[in-house]
């Protein structure tokens, strides 16, 4: 197969498919290479937690309006993609809870203290595997399985061949979160794939219903799934390798407990472990990319990829289009290193 009209997405986590979707949703054709595996915004708990974020991580006032532009373009997107989007209270339990309340205000977001808890109706939750797949169901015959080989410029284009095709297009959109860099990138744009470290997360799944809103603490969270939870999340950079960790579990577990304010008792636990990419600020790269006409970068969101999604989709939509850049284009500029 090949092709010269549609703009060619490669990698089909979260902030690749958000970006396809908001491509599509404007009327152009793309083409998602899904490597057809599970990946990192699979193994999550599809937080789009601006409000506690901001607060855990300290961050400044320029990022914590990001992380809420971002979520407030939400209940429109999940609207548009037939994704269901979660609204109810997120409780940090423990541990500075004074502090913790107190960085929300002062950010902006709404806190308040419920004895020695911190509750708020600023963050959201949707479940990753039903979200990925409501995107993967809107796009069709777009998202196609395979991986991709190499990339070549010919002429004002792009060549991308995967395992089972050659396609060539005018813009090539690496969305491959902390994947090695695909041959025949150029020099620049290698350096900075490159560059994005890998992060392991492990996080479990039960079918026992041990919180019905998202519960934070020192070490775990407990977020509700399906008819049960997720327990997590280790955050481990450094690290490739995806099989379960039984002692990094037994942790998790441990602070997931005392985090809920209840004795241990037996868990049937299914852990999964996935490798997020990360760049040296912690915000992704999303947008043109340097020393590569035609390129652009959708990836390394470290663990914020289902809140920044729809963010990242519109700035690189908006520099694929060479419309204005959006005021958070230059938080995200691959170019910003």
């Amino acid at each position: 197969m090949t092709s010269s009209s549609c703009i060619v997405i490669v990698g089909a986590g979260v902030l690749g498919l958000c970006t396809a979707f908001e491509l599509n949703r404007r009327g152009r054709s793309v083409v998602v290479i899904d490597p057809g595996e599970a990946n990192a915004s699979a193994v999550a708990a599809g937080m789009i937690a601006p409000a506690m974020e901001a607060a855990i991580d300290d961050a400044s006032a320029e990022r914590a309006a990001l992380f809420r532009a971002s979520r407030d373009l939400w209940p429109d997107f999940a609207q548009a993609a037939g994704i269901t989007l979660a609204r109810r209270p997120a409780e940090w339990r423990g541990g500075d809870a004074g502090g913790i309340a107190a960085r929300m205000r002062a950010l902006g977001f709404e806190a308040r203290m419920n004895g020695d808890r911190v509750v708020t109706d600023e963050d959201y939750q949707v479940d990753p595997g039903l979200a990925l797949a409501a995107m993967k169901a809107v796009l069709g015959d777009a998202v196609v399985t395979g991986r991709v080989e190499a990339v070549a410029r010919v002429g004002d284009s792009w060549r991308v061949q995967t395992d089972r095709a050659e396609l060539l297009t005018d813009a090539v959109v690496l969305a491959t979160g902390a994947e090695r860099a695909v041959s025949g990138l150029p020099r620049a744009v290698r350096q900075r794939v490159e560059a994005i470290q890998p992060i392991r997360g492990q996080i479990g799944s039960t079918t026992q219903a041990l919180a019905a809103h998202v519960v934070r603490g020192p070490g775990a969270y407990v977020a509700p799934m399906g008819t049960g939870v997720v327990v997590g999340a280790t955050m481990e950079p450094g690290r490739r390798d995806t099989a379960p960790d039984a002692a990094a579990g037994e942790r998790l577990v441990q602070a997931a407990w005392w985090v809920l304010g209840r004795t241990p008792e037996p868990l049937e636990i299914e852990w999964r472990a996935g490798v997020r990419g990360a760049t040296a600020d912690g915000l992704p790269l999303a947008g043109a990319a340097v020393g590569g006409p035609g390129l652009f970068m959708a990836l390394a969101p470290r663990r914020n990829g289902w809140l920044l999604g729809p963010v990242v989709g519109q700035v690189v939509a908006d520099a694929i289009e060479g419309r204005a850049a959006s005021p958070h284009a230059r938080a995200l500029d691959p170019g910003r290193f």
